[in-house]
């Protein structure tokens, strides 16, 4: 039987080890005013600016506004179980999440814990949400391709990897489905993905895991989310949450892609945070640091001097827009920061032209610098062959006479635009695309319909893998091939037509194959 005195002993001796007399001398502060997601606590005067908070209800805070008497807190994580009355203290250190490869293929949201069925991240690097972008010094020009697989903007709009290349357009014109396309074609590249999700119903974020893992894409993307039921304060950090998982694989030399869908769902959660804390409203209600807040997470996507591992952070931020307005408040601030923008057009999604990319209004700043060079060659003059064709077609509705000349000139556009348009996550090679492009050139496809032309096109594709592997690969890896490959091509191109010709029409397998598919709502 054991000693009663020595179990006694025990307890006694357990239950001192277990006291922290720290506790009771850490400055405690206390919930004077809470709701709609802010709250205002008093009897702290130490706490930092940004500082995480905890509360004694296990919610999560972060000092936002420091007053004379008190603090605003924005509420995170638990935002509903806190009461006035309540005890909190600073846990003297900013908010962070886990990085790493041990979150790609994970829904998290943007303190890093799991939305998904798996475990948390237990044992992995942590990095601050709040940190600041690469000084010049320690940037690199941005130089070097990223390929989309989408063939109007690898063409006309190139993206260089480190760019920042805003996504704008209306309300269901498929900015969410472009930005999937981008990351489903990184699949058996070098590239890692992490696609922000801001305000979105929580049906949508399962919708767009479950089309991200079907085209064996969630691998190697993190999806970070914060859903419309969540506290403002949590869609705020969302985006801060994002650029951090991706600078973590920048740090460690590698490339990465951040989508932010939306940030125009950031900028209201940012100006109801605003409002609710008594800041001062400008421009369309919006806070005077609204400009500032996307100018700062969009400077943390840039490309890292070779001395610094050489990695790179692509950001790709989506904007909505109402009825093609994109003089509003914030588009116009997006447009003013980033490297560029990806138009989307209703007009041309109604059409059916997908994607519905209006090349004519769509730039990309770092130009054909980031193109290679057989790329570069293939389409130096498409923006401005599809800008006449489009500017003819539209003279040629209204009933005018047109000449010879002219209607050879729509033959020729229609031809290049039914090559232009792709189907959902019906990624395009690189050789794949000037394949096509030097066929629209060279007039091989002259004197056919465009369905025809389609057809013929992706018959000579097929021809080029079986019958000229060393143009195909040559032309994949970005490089000039030897020898006339362009003669070569052309005669695959004529069996391709006498094929097609002689046959009825094969579809190609990425446009006429394929039946529209159902857009994301966005």
């Amino acid at each position: 039987m054991p000693d009663p005195t020595k179990t006694i002993e025990q307890e006694l001796s357990r239950a001192v080890d277990s006291i922290r007399l720290s506790t009771a001398v850490e400055p405690r502060g206390v919930v004077r005013r809470v709701g709609d997601g802010v709250a205002s606590v008093s009897g702290l005067p130490d706490v930092r600016f940004e500082e995480l908070l905890a509360f004694d209800s296990g919610a999560q805070g972060i000092a936002f506004d420091l007053r004379r008497d008190t603090i605003g807190v924005i509420l995170l994580a638990g935002a509903s179980e806190v009461h006035e009355g309540d005890g909190v203290v600073g846990l003297q250190r900013l908010p962070d999440l886990p990085v790493g490869r041990e979150a790609l293929g994970r829904v998290l949201d943007p303190l890093g814990n799991p939305l998904d069925e798996g475990p948390p991240l237990a044992g992995a690097q942590r990095l601050p949400l709040f940190r600041q972008a690469p000084e010049i010094i320690e940037r690199r020009s941005v130089d070097r391709p990223l390929l989309t697989g989408v063939m109007a903007v690898d063409a006309a709009i190139p993206i260089g990897r480190g760019q920042r290349e805003l996504i704008i357009g209306d309300r269901n014109v498929g900015k969410t489905a472009l930005a999937m396309d981008f990351i489903a074609a990184q699949t058996s590249g070098d590239v890692s993905n992490v696609y922000v999700m801001i305000g979105q119903p929580m049906s949508r974020v399962r919708a767009l895991r479950d089309s991200l893992e079907r085209v064996g894409a969630l691998s190697n993307t993190v999806v970070i989310a914060a859903y419309a039921s969540d506290s403002p304060g949590m869609q705020y950090l969302a985006p801060l949450a994002g650029a951090s998982m991706a600078e973590s694989f920048r740090d460690q030399g590698q490339h990465a892609i951040v989508v932010y869908d939306d940030l125009t769902k950031h900028a209201d959660a940012y100006r109801e945070l605003a409002l609710l804390l008594d800041r001062p409203p400008g421009r369309e209600a919006y806070p005077g640091d609204i400009f500032y807040v996307h100018a700062e997470l969009l400077e943390r996507a840039a490309a890292i001097s070779d001395d610094l591992g050489a990695g790179s952070v692509t950001a790709f931020p989506l904007v909505e827009t109402t009825d093609g307005d994109i003089s509003a408040y914030i588009p116009t601030n997006l447009i003013s920061i980033t490297d560029g923008q990806i138009y989307l057009d209703t007009g041309r999604f109604e059409r059916d032209l997908r994607p519905a990319i209006d090349i004519g209004r769509s730039v990309s700043r770092i130009g054909a610098v980031a193109q290679p060079p057989p790329m570069r060659a293939a389409a130096k003059n498409l923006k401005i062959q599809i800008s006449r064709f489009e500017s003819l077609e539209k003279l040629s509705r209204v009933g005018l006479d047109i000449d010879l000349s002219t209607r050879k000139s729509l033959d020729e556009g229609k031809i290049l635009r039914g090559l232009l348009r792709q189907g959902r996550f019906a990624s395009r090679s690189l050789a794949h695309q000037v394949i096509w492009l030097t066929a629209a050139a060279e007039n091989w496809l002259e004197g056919l319909d465009p369905e025809q032309a389609t057809a013929v096109a992706q018959r000579l594709m097929e021809l080029a893998r079986s019958q000229a592997g060393d143009v195909v690969a040559a032309l994949n890896a970005g490089t000039d091939p030897e020898g006339d490959w362009k003669t070569t091509l052309a005669d695959l191109a004529g069996q391709a037509r006498s094929l097609v010709e002689g046959s009825p029409p094969k579809p190609a397998e990425s446009d006429a194959s394929e039946a529209p598919a159902k857009e994301q709502p966005e």
